[in-house]
């Protein structure tokens, strides 16, 4: 059986070596660097974000398959 496993901001940032900041932007609608693949966090508490494993795993593949 597969488990879930929720990334933080930390652990996106190691695994895909983006910085927090263009991570923000690629989450955000309103900037240039906007990217509507890149997966959406959620809320895990008042402020706490967080991603599924899975999605980011997936986003990357696909940008890895594009390149070829």
């Amino acid at each position: 059986m597969n488990r879930m496993q929720v990334l933080r901001m930390n652990d996106v940032i190691g695994k895909l070596g983006m910085s927090r900041s263009t991570i923000y932007e690629r989450i955000n609608p309103a900037s240039k660097r906007y990217d509507a693949t890149f997966p959406k966090p959620f809320k895990l508490g008042l402020s706490a974000i967080g991603w599924l494993e899975q999605d980011i795993d997936a986003w990357l593949k696909a940008k890895a398959d594009n390149c070829g």
